[in-house]
Parts: structure tokens; C-alpha cells; sequence
């Protein structure tokens, strides 16, 4: 039974289900207000905020998401919507409840999000919307009359079911005035060709991060940082509170996290106010329009920690649509070390049939930092870009120009060369003949007591000592493209004991060998 404390019952029996996509949504029995004009004439003379309290309970089996349709009369100053809901104790190894939420205004909830505003999935237990402000995750603007629909998101559900309660408070009144969005510039000011340090997956207060962008920007400068890029769960709400934190030394790019049931993804530099959907499954088929939704924005579409063991974190999209992959997330850890060989499977896979690396996805490693003590900049990825611009480093990620470093005191070079001089750089081709020699080289500081390690398609071929307390060191190895398609460089630490090899201190996207 759905209940409503201020007027008739809400039976669930009158719910609708329909379909968006391949996505089943179940909507709800909706809420109902005063008019505009009705409230205003109330007992104050003055507006006073109207409540409306349901309560129901969602069963095991409940669908991504359950819509509660709201009537937004006119008038409306501002809406606030407050939840709670039960969490039964569960047998070990069973999921307890957990119930996110969002909402969107009287444009609809079609995918797409014309009519998102604002999510803030478990991270807060109300929020409100009115034209000049709006709760961390949600997007500030008129309160229109028309069916808003709050977005219920039953994230895993208890045998016992998910009782919720969700109370509606409209405030009635003349709106305020609706602040006109300023976002970060897309340059910064750049030292030319560079080395330029990176940390694209960070979280903040407005979405389930606990730092301000002013904490998260003194924290990137501290780190050494020349660019970041914001990746809030489903929302782009933040996209306009970075603005003060840019600067000519540090680049601020916006995206968002596309926090789906099936996995994770940064859009990586999108324009600014740019919202990517979430809300599909891998088997809906519905990926490839949003990845294109991305693209379109000027992003970058980047599958993180894929192997995650996290509720829904999991990569189940297939990586056909990848400019990059998130190799690395934060700490270093065993799902790092898997997604590290998944990886490297793929870039075998890519130089197969005479393919050539053509086909190749560059990795990537970020922070995913929260809160503290999460360290913002470990890891960081370092490009090789023409300038500290959005298109810049874009491009250089995209082409694998770009090393992966665990703090801003690891710096590393990595290239191969033939007998006739030739040259190449990390992410780049190295154009010999299939037996002529190659030397490969790294040189490196800031990672005392680590091993250096190739790895080529034919695996690990070459294993250096281990490098002295200074951390600085140089390793060559020599081969040919006839035994080794493509050549990258592992930087670990020692391992205590066991055939396991130790955390990555860094690790470079591949020099490819042969003429392709």
C-alpha cells in the first residue's frame, strides 16, 4: 500500500508499468497539490508550504527505478523533497536495502534527460530545487507547474522489502532570480609540447564525495596536478561551481560519471552542462547512443575500473566504444591487477591479423578521491600534449602519448630505436623491419627499490634488477619487431613474499614495433 498522509490513499494496485527503451520503470499513484492560488489564500494570506507524506514498500524484484508522479501547481517558489527508509538486518552474504533518488521536472523522464534536475543517489536524504538555488547534484531553475516525477532507485533490496518514506513540501511565492551559469575556461596557460599531469575521476560535495571544488583544487595543486577533470554520479551539477578554482596553472575539465546498474564510465571533457543518461542496462543496447552523446559534447568516453567488485561496477558494455580505459583507480589492488591483464589481452588482440595497433585503447589511472583521506593525484596520468587546453590533452590521451605515474614524484621517458636511428615514444610506432634490432629504454626517479619490467604481446620478456635507493634508474632491453609486436614498461614495487608481483609504481601505454 502506498499511502498518502494528506489526502486519499495512493493504492498500489493503480500504479502503471511502461517501458522507456528496454528499461521496465514502475510509476506510482501521483501526488497531488492545492492550486497556486489556493495556497496563497490559505489562513496565513501569505503562502504557506504544503506537505504531502507517501509511504510504501518496494518487493524484491523491484525495477531500476520507481517514478513518483508529483502535480506542481503554479505559484511554486520551491520544491523540497526529504526520504528515509528501513534497513532490516540480513543473513550474511545478502543484500540489505538501499534506495537511491533524483528527480525530474515537468519536461518527463525520458531517456535522454530533457527534465533531469539533479541526483544525488544515496548520498543525501533530502534536497530542494527553486530558481536561484538548488542542493549539491541538483540544477537550479524555475520550479514550472506541470508532473514532476521524483526517481526512486531500489539499488538492492532486502528479503524483506524496502518500506520508504518520501514527504513533498511546496513553498509558494514569487521565484528567485536564476543565476546565469560561469564555467571554467577550456585553456590554461601551458608550457607548449609538454609532459602534463592529470587526475580525471574526482569526486566532490555535489554528488557522494565530501569535498568542496575548493578543497579538490588545492589538493590537485598539491599533488602536482596541471589539468583535472569532474566526474559527478549522474549529475552536472557542478559543472558551474568550478570557475574560481581555474588558473593558469591548473586546466579544469567537466564531465560526469555515468554511474549505471552495469558499470561505470567517465565522460571525460565535456562541454559545459553537458548530462549523459544513465539509466539502462547492457542488455537495453542502449550504450552506444550515449557514448555518442559524449562524443558529440566533445568527450571522451572512458570505462572505469572495470573490474571493480563494488554493487553494479562491474564493465558489462564491451569496450567497442572506448577512447580509453581506467586501468588504475586509486589505490592499487587486485581488481587493478586484473583489469591491468584484461588490458593488455586487448592490445594483444590488437595487433593480431596484421591490425598494427590501429585498433588499440590507450589506459589510463586516476584517483576516484572522495573524502579524506583519499589522496587526490594517486594515481595521475601524465600526457604528452601540444598545450594545456581541453582539446590538447584530449588528444593526447586519445593517441596513448600518456604514462601512468602513482604521485607527482615519479617521472619516467620510455622509447625504442632502430639501427638507422629511428625513434619512437610511448603510444607511438616504431617503423622497422621484422628482424632489425631494437633497443628499448626507460629511464626513471622517484621509485626507490622498485623492478622494472617489458611486457610485450608475448608477455613478460625482460626483468630488470632492482633499482637502487635513489629510485632513479635506466633499463634497456634489445629485441625485434618479429619478437615482440609492441613493447611497455611496468614500474613495481617489492612484493613481501608469494609468485604475485608487486603494486604498480607506474606503468607507460605501449611503443609499438614494425611497419604495421
Amino acid at each position: 500500500m502506498c499511502e498518502d498522509d494528506h489526502s486519499a490513499g495512493h493504492d498500489v494496485g493503480r500504479r502503471a508499468l511502461f517501458v522507456t527503451g528496454a528499461a521496465a520503470a514502475l510509476t506510482l499513484g501521483g501526488v497531488s497539490f492545492a492550486s497556486g492560488a489556493d495556497a496563497a489564500d490559505g489562513p496565513s494570506g501569505s503562502g504557506d508550504p504544503e506537505t504531502r507524506t507517501v509511504r510504501g514498500t518496494l518487493p524484491t524484484g523491484s525495477p531500476d527505478f520507481v517514478y513518483l508522479p508529483v502535480e506542481v501547481p503554479s505559484g511554486v517558489r520551491e520544491i523540497r523533497v526529504a526520504y528515509t527508509y528501513e534497513k532490516p538486518p540480513v543473513p550474511a552474504g545478502t543484500a540489505g536495502n538501499a534506495l537511491d533518488i533524483g528527480i525530474f521536472d515537468q519536461r518527463g523522464t525520458d531517456l535522454g534527460g530533457k527534465g533531469f534536475r539533479g541526483w544525488s543517489g544515496g548520498a543525501r536524504t533530502e534536497f530542494f530545487i527553486r530558481a536561484d538555488d538548488a542542493t549539491p547534484g541538483y540544477i537550479p531553475g524555475p520550479v514550472r507547474a506541470g508532473t514532476w516525477h521524483i526517481a526512486l532507485g531500489p539499488y538492492t533490496v532486502a528479503p524483506q522489502g524496502l518500506p520508504y518514506e518520501v514527504t513533498i513540501t511546496l513553498t509558494y511565492g514569487e521565484p528567485g532570480t536564476v543565476v546565469k551559469p560561469v564555467y571554467p575556461p577550456s585553456r590554461a596557460k601551458g608550457r607548449g609540447r609538454a609532459w602534463y599531469r592529470g587526475d580525471c575521476h574526482l569526486h566532490s560535495w555535489y554528488s557522494d564525495g565530501r569535498r568542496t571544488p575548493a578543497e579538490i583544487a588545492a589538493l590537485a595543486r598539491a599533488a602536482g596536478l596541471d589539468f583535472i577533470n569532474t566526474s559527478e554520479h549522474n549529475t552536472h551539477s557542478a559543472h558551474a561551481h568550478w570557475a574560481d578554482q581555474a588558473g593558469d596553472d591548473l586546466l579544469i575539465m567537466l564531465g560526469e560519471e555515468v554511474t549505471t546498474r552495469n558499470g561505470h564510465v567517465v565522460a571525460l571533457g565535456t562541454d559545459p552542462g553537458t548530462f549523459v543518461d544513465w539509466r539502462y542496462r547492457a542488455r537495453d543496447n542502449r550504450f552506444g547512443r550515449y557514448a555518442r552523446r559524449i562524443r558529440e559534447a566533445g568527450g571522451l568516453v572512458v570505462p572505469a575500473h572495470p573490474h571493480a567488485t563494488c554493487v553494479g561496477c562491474n564493465w558489462k558494455f564491451g569496450f567497442g566504444e572506448a577512447d580509453a580505459v581506467e586501468v588504475w583507480n586509486g589505490a592499487y589492488g587486485p581488481d587493478d591487477e586484473v583489469s591491468l591483464a584484461d588490458w593488455d589481452s586487448m592490445l594483444v588482440a590488437s595487433v593480431r591479423e596484421g591490425r598494427g595497433g590501429r585498433e588499440w585503447i590507450p589506459a589510463m589511472g586516476n584517483s576516484d578521491a572522495h573524502r579524506d583521506p583519499d589522496p587526490v593525484g594517486s594515481p595521475q596520468t601524465v600526457v604528452l600534449a601540444d598545450d594545456l587546453t581541453r582539446e590538447a590533452i584530449q588528444e593526447g590521451i586519445r593517441a596513448g602519448r600518456s604514462y601512468v605515474a602513482e604521485s607527482k614524484a615519479v617521472t619516467l621517458s620510455f622509447a625504442a630505436t632502430g639501427p638507422k636511428g629511428q625513434h619512437a615514444g610511448i603510444g607511438g610506432r616504431l617503423r622497422v623491419d621484422r628482424d632489425d634490432p631494437v633497443t628499448v629504454r626507460l629511464e626513471v626517479s622517484g621509485t626507490p627499490r622498485c623492478t622494472v619490467r617489458f611486457v610485450t604481446d608475448q608477455g613478460v620478456l625482460h626483468t630488470s634488477p632492482v633499482l637502487p635507493v635513489s629510485g632513479s634508474g635506466t633499463v634497456e632491453w634489445r629485441t625485434t619487431a618479429q619478437y615482440a609486436a609492441y613493447v611497455r614498461a611496468e614500474v613495481r614495487h617489492e612484493t613481501a613474499a608469494g609468485p604475485l608481483p608487486g603494486a604498480l609504481a607506474a606503468f607507460t601505454n605501449p611503443v609499438f614495433l614494425g611497419r604495421g
